[in-house]
């Protein structure tokens, strides 16, 4: 072959180029047929990218169905660094309206050329400042938010989230896999330079609302009646707790200090604790009632036993165990009602460590509750082969253990229900979408024969007419309950201190039928410190409103100076200077993000009422042929205090309709039977008389009509 020639050096080009494009399109068909997917989704991960949007919450509603907690939609901001010319300048306009550092806006924009996060979860004001700035660059994109409507109420016990809406306690953080749904996306697409230019989102389904056996008008009794006996103790914490004994619902869950979940940065650390189920105390007296009802269900002693108390001292162990004070002889009932404790510890003996252990732990000490909340304490109770010499009579009288809250509730609401123990509980229902489900509860458990529960009750009876709970007793109603004052360990000596005391009450009512039991527990109050002198009035208020509430029948005739009663709460519990818990009326000082979402808001009272409630007084309305729910229910809106005579329905009022009362005065109100004026033959005009709630429904059948119906707030 001659290379020399023209036609042989195009032979060997054109084959050399043949090879070429031979080459080439092997490649392209490698490319294309066999690794087009990875080049796809690399093109994919450089041309686009997905922002998880904050999922919806479901809504978490009080055993009526109102709101307690919801979630709102906001704005979001965020920026596409490509787009903004002059970063210095978009740093410094929007670290003017978000009240942040230039600097830290401006490291933001220059961590991504596609996407960035500016601000989340803006209050409206603020997201239209931006707006109305108009930048090249900063867009915006809607966000479930959750919102609290009542602020602090029951906050504890509900929880809070974070930005991502991620419960972190209460039942907000028990269940958040329930409530929350999977996030939303947003989809942005870019083109080679980076720049922004087109973006999809995926709305995020709502997860399952949530349904609590917490009513919100009782919580709001309890929070305020706690935050009165906070103001006039001076104890830097405390818990009120009620309990419906005949199947362990938790009403109400009040504690203090509390903290408003809209605005969490602002609120220390043990604001947050739900110190109902996580606070361990000693329960000092209170726990008499374990050992004395463990004794006579073991057929160890009666209630007219005579114990010699032997004049308030005791020797167990070479350890003197002295009396409050000197008691002589007392029958059981007697050394109960005044709080002996060298008469319980005489009984207490008699038990003998192994069996007073056992029920001990039959009461449910020693474990948690199972109560679907987290952070819940077991207890403290060594094991048995860990007592000492004289552990069975510290034990006795509420020594050398620890309990919490709803641990000592939940006991003497087994003594109030006929001997049975039930896991307390605060979800009464979860509805996901229009389904119903009702979580399903372990069988109650029998801790002592129905005989020895009505015995103990009695004897409780006997501590709130004559003996150390007096200012424990209702009007209108029978009461038992027990008193407690126990001392608080020093850490700096070991020993127990004398002036930092636990003082409590544990008590249910009516005695003969409870529909409510009502723990109070205060954190070393100041100046006095006993059980029966501060938590015992604390339980009259929260119990009397409350049965009240529930239009639980009277089975105890009221007093004449009830009947004349004119007095002033006020003046009594000091309510001028503690913070106004009302879920209804007053507006707390709120953060940006809490005064918008309560703006988007209609004021559930009238803008008179409130005017009124701000003014010099109330008008009282016209309650006429009101049931004493619906007597309550309005008297607490308006910051009244009903007394409430008899049942049925309102018949007389005083002061009569029209008069203005004073914030925090008494409306007095004669409830009966109208006597119907038609002649013979005619319709009675009557109104009709509502039954009584029936709380202990599981649930309620009205409730479980109106949530299959889909209905609630």
């Amino acid at each position: 072959m001659d290379l020399r020639r023209p036609l042989t050096r195009l032979l060997i080009l054109a084959a050399l180029l043949a090879l070429c494009s031979l080459a080439a399109l092997g490649r392209l068909a490698y490319l294309q047929l066999f690794r087009y997917g990875d080049f796809l989704a690399r093109a994919e991960h450089q041309q686009q990218r997905i922002v998880e949007i904050s999922p919806k919450r479901a809504e978490v509603l009080d055993r009526n169905l109102h709101t307690l907690a919801m979630s709102a939609l906001v704005d979001s901001c965020f920026a596409v660094p490509a787009e903004i010319a002059d970063t210095q300048m978009v740093a410094g306009l929007l670290g003017g309206v978000l009240d942040l550092p230039p600097e830290e806006v401006e490291s933001r924009l220059a961590s991504s050329r596609s996407f960035v996060w500016i601000a989340r979860k803006l209050p409206p004001a603020t997201s239209a400042r931006i707006a109305a700035l108009n930048l090249r660059g900063i867009y915006f994109q809607k966000e479930d938010e959750r919102f609290y409507p009542k602020r602090q109420l029951a906050a504890a016990l509900l929880g809070y989230v974070d930005i991502d809406d991620k419960g972190l306690g209460g039942i907000e953080y028990a269940l958040d896999e329930r409530i929350r749904s999977k996030p939303g996306r947003m989809l942005i697409f870019t083109d080679a330079r980076r720049r922004w230019y087109d973006s999809t989102d995926s709305r995020p389904d709502a997860g399952s609302s949530v349904v609590l056996t917490v009513d919100e008008n009782i919580q709001f009794i309890a929070e305020r009646e706690l935050a009165a006996a906070i103001h006039r103790t001076r104890a830097p914490a405390g818990s009120v707790v009620v309990q419906n004994p005949s199947n362990g619902e938790i009403l109400a869950m009040a504690n203090w200090p509390t903290f408003n979940p809209n605005a969490l940065a602002g609120s220390p650390p043990d604001a947050r604790m739900n110190r109902a189920i996580s606070a361990l105390y000693e329960p000092g007296s209170v726990f008499k009632v374990v050992t004395l009802s463990a004794a006579i269900d073991e057929g160890l002693t009666t209630p007219g036993e005579i114990v010699d108390c032997e004049m308030g001292a005791i020797y167990i162990g070479n350890h003197r165990i002295r009396d409050h004070k000197p008691y002589g002889r007392l029958t059981v009932a007697e050394v109960l009602a005044h709080s002996s404790d060298v008469g319980t510890i005489k009984i207490g003996l008699r038990l003998g460590a192994p069996k007073f252990y056992d029920y001990i732990r039959a009461y449910g000490f020693g474990s948690p509750t199972g109560i679907e909340l987290p952070g819940e304490s077991r207890g403290l109770l060594r094991r048995l082969e860990n007592w000492t010499p004289i552990s069975v009579g510290s034990i006795s009288m509420g020594q050398e253990i620890g309990v919490t809250p709803v641990q000592m509730i939940t006991a003497m609401s087994a003594i109030a229900n006929g001997g049975l123990l039930y896991r307390p509980r605060v979800v009464l229902a979860l509805r996901p979408a229009a389904e119903l489900s009702v979580p399903s509860q372990p069988d109650p458990r029998r801790v002592i024969r129905e005989t020895t529960a009505a015995t103990m009750r009695r004897m409780l009876e006997g501590v709130v007419l004559n003996g150390t709970g007096r200012l424990a007793r209702l009007d209108g109603h029978s009461a038992a309950g027990k008193t407690g004052t126990a001392q608080k360990l020093d850490p700096a000596t070991g020993r127990y201190s004398q002036t930092q005391l636990i003082a409590s009450f544990v008590g249910f009512a009516p005695v003969n039928n409870p529909a409510v039991a009502v723990l109070v527990q205060l954190d070393s109050p100041v100046g006095p410190h006993e059980g029966g002198a501060v938590a015992a009035p604390v339980f009259k208020r929260v119990a009397e409103q409350v049965l009240a509430y529930l239009n639980v029948p009277q089975d105890v005739p009221l007093p004449a100076r009830t009947l004349r009663a004119k007095r002033n709460p006020r003046d009594e519990i000091g309510l001028a200077d503690v913070a106004d818990f009302s879920p209804m009326v007053r507006e707390s000082s709120k953060t940006p993000a809490d005064s918008s979402a309560h703006a988007r808001r209609e004021p559930l009272v009238p803008a008179s009422t409130v005017a009124l409630m701000e003014g010099e007084g109330v008008a009282v309305p016209s309650l006429a042929g009101k049931t004493v729910r619906e007597v309550t229910e309005i008297c607490q809106r308006l910051g009244v205090n009903p007394v409430l005579v008899g049942t049925g329905i309102v018949l007389e009022q005083e002061p009569p309709a029209g008069t203005a009362v004073p914030r925090g005065g008494t409306v007095t109100l004669r409830f009966g039977r109208a006597v119907p004026q038609s002649s013979p033959g005619s319709p009675s005009l009557d109104p009709p008389i509502r039954p009584p709630i029936n709380i202990s429904t599981n649930p309620p059948a009205r409730l479980l009509s109106a949530m299959i119906a889909g209905g609630g707030r």
